[in-house]
């Protein structure tokens, strides 16, 4: 009898657990293989150290970047600190009349001569006066761009508010081991609020068409500010072998709602080496919700990737085209 109440208190304790996992009550879930929809995404308050055969791709909506959060100091600080933490990142929401706002925080992340960041840059988007650009900002130690593969999508039938920008990157490696470097296409995507189910729509013709482009490249990730949470994902959440990184995890700095993501075919992009998340910075540096706001009120979202086309180092089959070295 005992042996028979002992199991079933097992069974009992073994449902309730599974169902604590499957509903999220058990905070700071982390589940390997982000995400062919489902699981929970960790919320960090720091992100791992750089291994030299990995890259850390994220992505930040900076909001209303401008001359104005240019002047904040303390802004700029948590800004320019949370930045170093990745090897690319997809900036949306520049909104300066300057062209200098861009370069100079890219000077800033790169004083002390410890770092060497460039950036490419795109140009101003939107039907309306309040226009935005797209950045892409990368660490020259790690990260190659082609900068004479960058350009915005031709969206001959205006279904989108700002077109995305797509860069072409490669993995720095030595010489010798060029031809092994990861080669990826980099979507920058903002949605519309008020226009976002016609434009999640079309995010499927947006994936497909660049990896049809002339470079053929299959490693292709769509990030940035989709403006919907990963059960919404409407036409495009049913892309057969989409995966994505954060899944029932907040983006945005008030902790309420889930904008930002990263998507890209499982199968094509084995690359992936199932870590990410979404970065904590007020946790990381111990900021208010009014001081955490002025920075921006968007969290990024990063995943992580081998240095090796493929995963891992070793023969990699030949590709249209070719990367032009620096």
């Amino acid at each position: 009898m005992k042996r028979l109440s002992s199991l079933l208190l097992a069974i009992v304790a073994a449902l309730i657990g599974a169902f604590l996992v499957q509903s999220g009550a058990i905070k700071g879930l982390s589940l390997p293989g982000l995400n062919l929809g489902g699981g929970n995404t960790t919320i960090s308050g720091n992100v791992p150290p750089r291994l030299g055969e990995t890259i850390r791709v994220a992505t930040w909506n900076i909001q209303a970047f401008g001359e104005a959060k240019l002047q904040d100091p303390a802004a700029m600080n948590i800004i320019v600190q949370v930045l170093r933490n990745f090897d690319v990142i997809a900036i949306q929401e520049v909104r300066a009349i300057s062209q200098d706002v861009v370069p100079e925080l890219v000077n800033q992340l790169n004083a002390g001569g410890q770092h060497h960041y460039d950036y490419v840059l795109g140009p101003r988007l939107g039907r309306t006066s309040s226009k935005e650009q797209y950045a892409f900002i990368f660490d020259m130690a790690s990260i190659e761009v082609d900068r004479n593969q960058l350009y915005t999508l031709d969206d001959k039938d205006d279904l989108l508010h700002r077109e995305p920008l797509v860069g072409w990157f490669r993995t720095r490696l030595a010489p010798e081991q060029a031809q092994l470097a990861f080669t990826f296409s980099l979507v920058n995507v903002h949605t519309d609020p008020d226009e976002v189910d016609r434009e999640l729509d079309v995010m499927d013709d947006v994936l497909f068409a660049v990896q049809a482009d002339d470079r053929h490249e299959d490693d292709t990730i769509l990030l940035g500010d989709f403006n919907v949470n990963d059960r919404n994902l409407r036409q495009f959440g049913k892309v057969n072998g989409l995966a994505w990184v954060v899944s029932n995890t907040p983006t945005n700095t008030r902790g309420s709602a889930q904008y930002d993501n990263m998507f890209f075919l499982r199968a094509a992009t084995p690359e992936f080496t199932g870590r990410g998340g979404v970065y904590d910075y007020l946790r990381e540096f111990n900021l208010s919700i009014d001081q955490a706001l002025k920075v921006s009120d968007h969290l990024p979202v990063w995943a992580e990737f081998s240095v090796y086309e493929g995963g891992r180092p070793g023969p990699v089959a030949s590709r249209p085209g070719s990367f032009p070295t620096e």
